[in-house]
């Protein structure tokens, strides 16, 4: 069934990484100049990527353990996105590569809200399953 909430959740969620990496830029170089996820080759790969697993995690609805195995690997694959943009942001000593850090560095942290949600409502169906096929 496509007309539940995880299906709302995760279509959000592969907006935000596959819609809003065009809009927000992820920091601003001392030269003035924005830089976007699409700039990075491996960043840009990484937020397709994370979209692609919503998208098949959606399709993938009549599987929901493969629904939410798909949602843990997503989150890690964000985590790790997040863990890169924190060291892009911290490890660089003074103004040399980010002069100011954007909004699109919150991306991941949406996302993987989004996810976890998705995944808490694919657990409360799966035992919602479980619980009748018992009385059968």
């Amino acid at each position: 069934m496509l007309q539940r909430i995880q299906t709302i959740y995760l279509l959000l969620a592969a907006g935000v990484s596959a819609g809003l990496i065009f809009v927000f830029h992820l920091w601003i170089t001392d030269t003035g100049e924005k830089v976007f996820a699409t700039d990075n080759n491996y960043v840009y790969g990484a937020f397709l990527v994370s979209a692609l697993y919503s998208i098949i995690s959606i399709i993938r609805y009549k599987k929901r353990k493969f629904q939410f195995v798909l949602g843990r690997l997503n989150i890690i694959l964000n985590f790790i996105l997040l863990g890169f943009f924190v060291y892009q942001s911290l490890n660089v000593s003074g103004e040399t590569a980010v002069s100011e850090k954007g909004i699109g560095m919150l991306l991941p942290i949406v996302s993987i809200v989004l996810l976890a949600l998705a995944n808490k409502a694919i657990k409360k169906d799966e035992e919602l399953v479980k619980s009748v096929d018992r009385l059968r």
